[in-house]
């Protein structure tokens, strides 16, 4: 652990040299390591996999280009778009003439993720970095295939960014009757390891490649609750697991309810437009998340907010409540994906039409010039 700290701490010095003089803002939770938000002018989004494939109207709205790729290759009609219960997403940024390209959570097979890559046309050599958002399976489930068939293609310092510890914790889900549980995967460091993968740790906000930054852990600010989800095991077995005593102690060494104490939100702050957050399934709350990134970068302005939003359990009053705290926000887009459920599109199309975007796998998404 402490040596991932260094590593992290060494990484945010690193970024706030590299960016020193370029005008941009003030990073207010990097203060002290004269730190700041890199401003970006492009971001294209590439939505790898998603629950479903439907046909949104493509084009573009005031504030957002929207492109569909075709449900059939365009080059081999046999192969096609594999929609699963899981999210993928590529993140493509441009500062100027320095691009980079990221990957965020992969799905929950590695035959839909690597797949769906290779119809969309997101090549593994080009990417330079990987988010892990949160230790759920539909979120990291085809990583370790992935990157066993490309590792010589990416980079040699090749880096995941997890959102901290509980990322590998050992999880359980529930399948048919309530208190049913079973093994739901847990994501192994030793296999990382062997990749050769560096990874850095995300507690406190992280920038990534000079161009984006995680919100570190994320506070429970608002009415947002951790609604029902999977159970969590805070202790190592055989190497496998997560190593947080406190915690452990705490659940008397069972399977506890799980809060995502370690979840965390990846955004960028768009030239001229603000932040764009992006909650891969917001199991802390998307209203807590937006507000983490408004807090930790000084950024008011928020421009698009979108990923998952764990909002399929939602009763329609806590739907609404969600819908009412984004709108004070004043977004210009919102993008509901993967976990949203449709009564989060039902009560966005009550209340805030008009910034509504919907989206399914193979969706592209370009923002700013």
């Amino acid at each position: 652990m402490l040596n991932h700290t260094l590593n992290r701490r060494q990484f945010i010095l690193g970024s706030s040299a590299m960016l020193a003089g370029a005008g941009l803002t003030q990073f207010s939770a990097f203060a002290q390591a004269a730190t700041t938000v890199p401003v970006i002018d492009s971001l294209n989004i590439k939505v790898i996999v998603d629950s479903s494939y439907d046909s949104p109207k493509p084009g573009e709205n005031k504030w957002v280009k929207i492109k569909r790729t075709p449900f059939i290759s365009s080059k081999d009609f046999r192969k096609a778009l594999h929609n699963e219960w899981g999210l993928a997403l590529a993140l493509e940024s441009k500062m100027g003439q320095d691009q980079k390209n990221m990957l965020l959570d992969y799905a929950y097979t590695p035959t839909a993720l690597i797949g769906n890559m290779e119809i969309m046309d997101v090549k593994p050599e080009q990417q330079h970095a990987m988010i892990l958002s949160h230790g759920h399976f539909d979120h990291f489930g085809g990583l370790i295939a992935f990157l066993q068939a490309n590792r010589a293609k990416l980079p040699v310092d090749l880096t995941l960014y997890v959102g901290g510890e509980d990322n590998f914790c050992n999880r359980k889900t529930v399948i048919g009757a309530p208190g049913h549980f079973a093994d739901w995967g847990v994501l192994d460091r030793r296999e990382l390891d062997a990749l050769k993968v560096k990874i850095v740790y995300c507690e406190s906000a992280t920038i990534i490649q000079g161009h984006a930054f995680t919100t570190g852990a994320i506070k429970r600010s608002s009415f947002e609750t951790v609604l029902p989800n999977t159970q969590v095991e805070f202790s190592k077995k055989n190497g496998i697991g997560c190593d947080l005593p406190e915690l452990n102690a705490k659940a008397d060494g069972k399977f506890v309810k799980d809060e995502h104490v370690h979840e965390h939100g990846t955004a960028f702050n768009l030239r001229d437009r603000g932040l764009v957050v992006i909650s891969s399934c917001g199991h802390a709350g998307i209203v807590n998340t937006v507000q983490q990134a408004i807090e930790v970068s000084g950024v008011t302005k928020v421009h698009a907010i979108l990923g998952g939003f764990h909002l399929f359990p939602a009763a329609d009053a806590y739907l609404t409540s969600t819908v009412e705290a984004l709108k004070k926000f004043n977004p210009d887009v919102v993008i509901p994906l993967h976990c949203s459920g449709p009564g989060f599109v039902t009560a966005m199309q009550s209340i805030l039409n008009d910034r509504l975007v919907t989206s399914t796998t193979g969706t592209e998404f370009q923002f700013g010039s």
